[in-house]
């Protein structure tokens, strides 16, 4: 064999092993042979895949109000923070009815590696519909979850009957922000978080290999590590325990490919629509409201960020929580006002 051609052919190999290398393992679908099991209900959407399900307090017919919960990062259906941290006496007594689902790629929900802001916004849309809420629903976020109802604000607002953006996550390259500002922000990010930020943003192909290769840090809150504000400190020990005795296998037992890396993806990735830009939902219906709780000292997500978001959009009711970190949803009595303060106008 000649140089030239065993150069070329040297180089076809390394070219494949790279490539190899760089693609994640194909996700273990529930249900499929060898797969997880199916134990949730779920819905078929429109593409044929599953959307698994769970829901709270009280019985749907019976409820005055109804609420959609979207999980956060490493997350599932299981931890629908508004209601399983509110007392069932406070729950019944205003009437409310809560489900939770595992988003796609998390829990027993099928993976949708097409997945986008408007595809999930439709995807709750279509839960609304299957499992009967009627015209209009509520609709809640934490964290990771908090960006998807800007989704549903974006492309269901006909549908809501108010939302609630809890700790919502951050977007550094969202237009909207003077360069200054998220700059600064985001020189403030761990530096192995800035990396990962950057491949999520510019290089997604990238994201999966980035966060699992063992020669350099990952994200922090990929790899379980992230930087905690004091009460967090205080408060996520009780949250880890509670996940680990009962449902911490299911979150991604399906891959981390198409649950926390689709999710980092698509949450700083180039989105569709800048929600600073966003019109409010309700302009001639005063009893129906978006909030935005904050907390003051979220290491994850900077409220400075979050401040010039409500400056953009004052039709939003914007909660700080002064002392309070990125987890202060799991703190007594902080449910409840965040259940009460959507429901009060109603």
């Amino acid at each position: 064999m000649s140089r030239p051609v065993f150069v070329s052919v040297l180089l076809v190999l390394l070219s494949a092993l790279v490539y190899r290398g760089l693609q994640p393992p194909p996700p273990r679908i529930c249900g499929s042979p060898g797969g997880p099991p199916v134990t949730a209900p779920r819905i078929v959407l429109r593409d044929g895949r599953h959307l698994a399900y769970k829901e709270h307090g009280v019985p749907k017919d019976a409820a005055r109000h109804k609420i959609i919960f979207v999980h956060g990062f490493g997350s599932c259906r299981h931890e629908a923070l508004i209601v399983t941290r509110t007392p069932p006496e406070i729950i019944d007594e205003l009437g409310v009815y809560v489900v939770s689902f595992d988003k796609p790629g998390y829990g027993e929900s099928d993976p949708d590696p097409k997945r986008t802001m408007k595809s999930l916004a439709l995807d709750i849309e279509e839960l609304g519909d299957r499992l009967g809420l009627g015209e209009r629903f509520y609709v809640a976020g934490f964290s990771m979850g908090g960006q998807s109802v800007w989704g549903c604000l974006k492309y269901i607002p006909h549908r809501l009957a108010g939302a609630v953006l809890i700790a919502p996550v951050i977007n550094f390259w969202w237009p909207g922000f003077p360069t200054n500002l998220s700059i600064q922000a985001f020189s403030q990010q761990p530096l192995s978080d800035q990396w990962a930020l950057r491949v999520a943003h510019h290089a997604p192909w990238l994201n999966y290999w980035w966060n699992t290769q063992k020669w350099f840090a990952p994200s922090s809150v990929f790899a379980g590590r992230p930087r905690l504000s004091r009460q967090d400190v205080e408060l996520l020990p009780k949250l880890v325990r509670e996940r680990q005795q009962s449902y911490r296998a299911e979150v991604k037992q399906q891959g981390e490919m198409e649950s926390i890396c689709r999710d980092m993806m698509i949450g700083f990735g180039k989105w569709e629509f800048d929600p600073m830009e966003l019109e409010n939902p309700f302009p001639n219906e005063e009893w129906r409201s978006v909030h935005l709780w904050q907390g003051d000292e979220d290491t994850l997500v900077p409220t400075s960020l979050q401040r010039h978001i409500i400056g953009k959009l004052p039709w939003i009711r914007y909660h700080e929580i002064p002392g309070a970190g990125h987890m202060f949803p799991i703190a007594d009595g902080m449910s409840e006002s965040i259940v009460r303060s959507l429901l009060s106008d109603h």
